[in-house]
């Protein structure tokens, strides 16, 4: 595959805007990273099979797995089988979880017309999480929140397939409330039933009917779920950051769904006393501050809510905030151009901010609208192309010379921390590998026998080094929630190289 060199030179901060825009425009003229964004998109989306728990089905591809966990939620008296396992590990995080369903119905809402052949595998992805929310969600003013025991499964190095650890069903409700998870149900919920408007009326009617009745359980019960549940999601999923960020994430997004105005009208009421303005350039899956900004701000661009029009001002600040020269303390590059936040897995920073950048270059080109930034513009097509230069570095164009993703490129990660794909498929090994049985393969230095193609690690250090090793987790675990905005940023680039 021909390899184009960085479109920006590792000094990227010394930068100004206008020779940001420059560089951006030579690179523009280039043909953009010679990357097979196609391929790339449709192995992004396939990761996500792999994913899978529960009884998969007869259309499954990626054949290595098979059927696990078909009695979750059994212990509760409640069909919890289905749904994706976040990470590297066999546990069903629904907060996590919801998130990935959320960015996944974004990226087909905004991008879905650039997947071509992929959008029904995109749909089959969507599906999977919202089927999976749908059973989370039965019991009223209830949401299963997490199934397994995390510290037992983290003491196991074992296949989902011959799983024998706790397999406790966790949930908030009005006693034990969690306004932050049942926010980001509810989001996922109504974004996924903007998905399948058109595509199936009734599903779409059950999404959003049921994210109408799971937004009024968070907001009426309010609370983090991390202070009920500490113990058992913390400190893998412990929320930090606040409820109120998904009050009003899930709020905007009924709004896109249901079209009722009492939604927009929540979100007037509420911008102040549930801090919309915090923390504008933080993404992620405990953090929607950045995407409530920009998600709103499609409307304000648009000419239809002026009264909103704080929610531009804060998407305007958090692009200032990514661009390099002038860029916020809290998110620096790495000297070949990557994004980096403080923390682990930092891919999921990385495509999450990539995707609201591409995104809200896109509405800014709806409105012919740029983004002033300290007395400079920022265009449309600056946006892109700092999204794009993200998306190469991904694929390929960076320090290591190796693609993140695995399966795409000739040089990719071989030794991901992740159970399934280290361990002997139960096609090639049928008997049961026991909880400390697995620990060899754990600490082999051999590549992983089930290359799960798709899957996109944590990444690189700051200086832009990775070590290809199983006991480095932060760095060589993929997760769900760093694969679902990719999706969209690949269809983009797919159709505009």
């Amino acid at each position: 595959m021909a390899r184009k060199s960085s479109p920006f030179p590792a000094n990227l901060p010394s930068f100004s805007l206008v020779s940001l825009l420059f560089l951006a425009l030579l690179s523009a003229a280039a043909g953009g990273g010679g990357h097979d964004y196609s391929d790339a998109l449709r192995k992004s989306i396939l990761f996500f099979e792999g994913q899978r728990s529960g009884k998969l089905p007869a259309d499954q591809r990626v054949k290595w797995r098979r059927d696990s966990a078909l009695r979750d939620g059994a212990t509760a008296g409640v069909d919890l089988t289905g749904g994706y396992y976040d990470a590297g590990d066999n546990i069903k995080f629904g907060f996590p979880m919801a998130f990935t369903t959320t960015l996944l119905a974004w990226s087909v809402i905004d991008f879905g017309r650039n997947m071509g052949p992929e959008l029904g595998n995109a749909l089959k992805a969507v599906r999977w999480g919202t089927d999976y929310l749908l059973k989370a969600t039965a019991v009223p003013d209830t949401v299963y929140v997490q199934v397994g025991d995390a510290f037992s499964d983290h003491n196991c190095w074992e296949r989902p397939e011959d799983m024998d650890t706790l397999r406790t069903a966790y949930r908030v409700d009005k006693d034990h409330p969690g306004s932050d998870v049942a926010g980001e149900t509810a989001a996922a919920l109504a974004a996924g039933s903007i998905v399948f408007r058109s595509r199936d009326p009734a599903y779409s009617r059950l999404l959003v009917d049921r994210a109408v009745r799971v937004f009024e359980f968070a907001n009426k019960y309010r609370g983090a779920y991390s202070t009920g549940l500490r113990s058992a999601v913390c400190p893998f999923y412990c929320a930090v950051n606040g409820y109120q960020d998904e009050l009003l994430w899930a709020a905007a997004w009924l709004h896109k769904a249901s079209r009722r105005r009492e939604y927009r009208e929540y979100i007037v009421t509420n911008e102040v006393v549930l801090r919309a303005g915090d923390t504008i350039n933080e993404f992620g899956w405990d953090n929607k501050h950045a995407g409530i900004n920009v998600l709103i701000s499609k409307e304000v661009l648009m000419g239809k809510a002026d009264d909103l029009r704080s929610f531009q001002n804060n998407a305007d600040d958090f692009i200032c905030s990514l661009l390099p020269g002038i860029s916020h303390p809290q998110v620096q590059y790495s000297p070949g151009g990557l994004i980096f936040k403080a923390g682990g897995s930092n891919m999921q920073h990385v495509t999450s901010l990539s995707f609201l950048l591409l995104a809200y270059s896109n509405y800014l080109s709806h409105a012919n609208h740029a983004v002033p930034c300290g007395g400079k513009s920022a265009s449309p097509a600056l946006l892109k192309r700092l999204a794009q230069r993200q998306v190469d570095y991904i694929l390929g164009d960076n320090p290591m010379r190796m693609s993140y993703m695995v399966g795409y490129g000739a040089r990719y990660p071989q030794r991901i921390h992740h159970r399934a794909s280290s361990l002997p498929s139960v096609g090639t090994h049928p008997s049961r590998i026991g909880c400390k049985a697995g620990s060899r393969y754990y600490l082999s230095p051999d590549p992983n026998p089930n290359l799960l193609v798709g899957a996109v690690v944590g990444g690189p250090n700051s200086s832009d080094a990775f070590p290809d090793s199983r006991p480095f987790f932060q760095e060589s675990e993929p997760t769900t929630y760093i694969n679902a905005p990719l999706v969209g940023l690949l269809a983009f680039f797919s159709a505009h190289p």
